[in-house]
């Protein structure tokens, strides 16, 4: 896989009010994500609820995206677990299944003890899809996992053949920078932060993965035109919008904020399973309030069938 320019979205899985997945949604999203202009769609993973899903239901959820985009935009199976052996069950299949890559977090529950330990340790699971181009997925905020990336990718470029860069999920804009031009730029990295997407340009990056990009992608291409011909104080404006919103939904548990997010713009998620709560009817309506406040409804795209 060449290396991505653009926006991946971090997508949401979409549960009925049972609980279970939600696969009739999937298609649809994936057809919203195509019609944003997005270049591809990162799956089970934080946003999508990965780690609150059983092997067996990744595996399936994988290939509804994986179907539905029908490669007209690139699917990334997040295959985490704090099982290396889940993990590796994870990977053999989605390379099976076709995804154009593959990715994972660290073990985190028995976390890595060294970067050396670590590079073992995702090597182990990236070896698993050995054809399938492989993303290291850097977020220390939730795997507790804050190692030396600089040291990472020195150690893991010999053990792991496929590895084609870093999900960079993390606020030291100083490091991703660094990561972007290690040895002439040899590896892909995809920023994680989508508030911090403006500033990670000005350092460099040419493609992002964020939860964001799944129902406000236009808002930020605009940002990244505006950015790459020259008209910084314009592309500053616009993205401080979203950074305004995305304070807004921070108030709450984000990722049952962001979901119900979707749901005012018609495409709805369902709920979020626990350790993670669903909004309350009086969050919901607050956060809508406040959303609305701003005139966020009138700059991100909603469904056509849909009333907000």
């Amino acid at each position: 896989m060449s290396k991505i320019q653009g926006l991946i979205a971090a997508a949401f899985t979409p549960f009925k009010e049972d609980g279970s997945v939600n696969f009739e949604m999937i298609p649809e999203l994936v057809e919203k994500l195509v019609q944003d202009g997005l270049q591809g769609a990162f799956v089970c993973g934080s946003n999508g609820e990965g780690p609150n899903m059983t092997t067996a239901e990744r595996i399936q959820v994988s290939e509804a995206f994986i179907k539905s985009a029908a490669k007209r935009i690139k699917i990334i199976v997040h295959v985490g677990h704090s099982s290396i052996q889940e993990a590796r069950t994870l990977a053999a299949h989605a390379e099976r299944a076709g995804a154009d890559a593959v990715s994972s977090v660290a073990a985190f529950y028995f976390k890595p003890t060294s970067v050396s330990n670590l590079a073992a340790a995702i090597a182990a699971i990236a070896e698993a899809a050995p054809s399938t181009p492989f993303y290291y997925y850097h977020i220390p905020q939730l795997t507790g996992i804050a190692m030396d990336m600089i040291e990472f990718m020195n150690k893991a470029q010999t053990l792991i053949p496929n590895l084609a860069g870093i999900k960079y999920t993390a606020a030291s804009i100083n490091e991703f920078q660094l990561c972007l031009r290690y040895q002439h730029r040899k590896f892909d990295i995809l920023y994680g932060y989508d508030e911090l997407l403006l500033p990670a340009l000005s350092v460099g990056a040419v493609s992002a993965i964020g939860s964001t990009y799944t129902f406000a992608a236009p808002c930020y291409l605009k940002t990244i035109d505006l950015f790459n011909s020259g008209n910084f104080r314009a592309a500053e404006e616009n993205h401080s919008f979203m950074v305004e919103a995305i304070k807004i939904f921070a108030a709450y548990p984000p990722i049952p904020a962001q979901k119900a997010i979707m749901t005012m713009l018609g495409w709805d998620m369902g709920p979020s399973r626990l350790p993670l709560q669903t909004l309350s009817k009086a969050d919901f309506d607050t956060l809508y309030d406040s959303l609305r406040s701003i005139s966020f409804f009138d700059k991100v795209p909603v469904r056509q069938t849909h009333k907000v």
